[in-house]
C-alpha cells in the first residue's frame, strides 16, 4: 500500500518552478502540473485514510490529491467544516467544495452554517453551495431574499466572497425568468467584474453578460 510519505515524495519530484510562478499569481502555492497530479490520484484510487494523512501534511499539492481520493460520504459535517476553515489556498478551497462538500450528505447543513460566517472565505463556500442549489434544486430557497443580500453586500465584499455571490446572482438570473430583469439590473448597477479580462470565446463573469449569454444558449438548444 502506498504511504503518504511516498506520495509526498512523488509530488516533490514533479515540482516545476515555472508552474509555481504561474500559480502564485492566483494565490496558489504548489508547483505540480494538475494533469500529472490527477494521474497520481488516479493511481491511488479512493482511500480516505491516506487522504486524511495527506491533508494533515499541510502540503498544497498533497491536499489537492486528498480531495481527489476522498469519498464524500465518509466525512462528517464537523470534519468538513474544520477542513474548509483550514483551506486558505484558493485551489484547495475550490476543489474541497466542488469535489467533496457538494456531494456530501452534509452539504445543506454546511451551506446554512457557512452562509453568514464572519470569515469571508468560509462564507464564500456557503454561497458556492447556494449557487449549486439555485442551479439544481432551488425549492425552498428565498431567491428574492438572496437578491436583497447580494444587492446590499456584494459590491463591498472581499474578492473570493464577491465571486461566489456574483455566481449566485448569475444563476438566479439564468434559471428564473421572473427574477431575471432584477438580477441583470443589480449586476449593471453594482458593476462587479464589469471590466474583468475575458479570453476570446469565453463568457464574461460580469453577471448581466453571463446571464444574457447563457439564456440565449438555452433558447438556442
Amino acid at each position: 500500500m502506498t504511504t503518504s510519505t511516498e506520495v509526498l515524495a512523488t509530488l516533490a519530484s514533479l515540482e516545476d518552478g515555472k508552474i509555481r510562478a504561474v500559480n502564485a499569481r492566483h494565490g496558489d502555492d504548489h508547483a505540480v502540473n494538475l494533469t500529472k497530479l490527477r494521474a497520481v490520484a488516479k493511481d491511488l484510487k479512493k482511500n480516505d485514510e491516506l487522504a486524511a494523512e495527506l491533508w494533515d501534511s499541510g502540503d498544497t499539492a498533497a491536499r489537492l490529491v486528498a480531495t481527489l481520493i476522498m469519498r464524500p460520504k465518509a466525512w462528517s459535517e464537523a470534519q468538513l467544516d474544520e477542513m474548509l476553515r483550514d483551506s486558505r489556498v484558493p485551489k484547495v478551497h475550490g476543489w474541497l467544495v466542488s469535489y467533496i462538500v457538494k456531494k456530501s450528505p452534509n452539504a445543506e447543513a454546511l451551506r446554512r452554517s457557512w452562509m453568514d460566517d464572519p470569515d469571508p472565505v468560509v462564507a464564500s463556500a456557503g454561497w458556492a453551495l447556494t449557487s449549486e442549489r439555485v442551479n439544481r434544486k432551488p425549492e425552498g430557497l428565498d431567491l428574492t431574499g438572496l437578491l436583497d443580500v447580494i444587492e446590499a453586500e456584494m459590491a463591498d465584499a472581499p474578492e473570493r466572497l464577491q465571486w461566489a455571490m456574483n455566481e449566485t446572482l448569475s444563476y438566479i438570473g439564468i434559471e428564473n425568468p421572473g427574477l431575471r430583469k432584477r438580477a441583470i439590473d443589480i449586476g449593471e448597477r453594482l458593476g462587479v467584474l464589469r471590466d474583468y479580462p475575458t479570453s476570446p470565446g469565453c463568457t464574461s463573469p460580469f453577471a448581466p453578460t453571463w446571464i444574457t449569454e447563457m439564456v440565449a444558449r438555452k433558447s438556442a438548444d
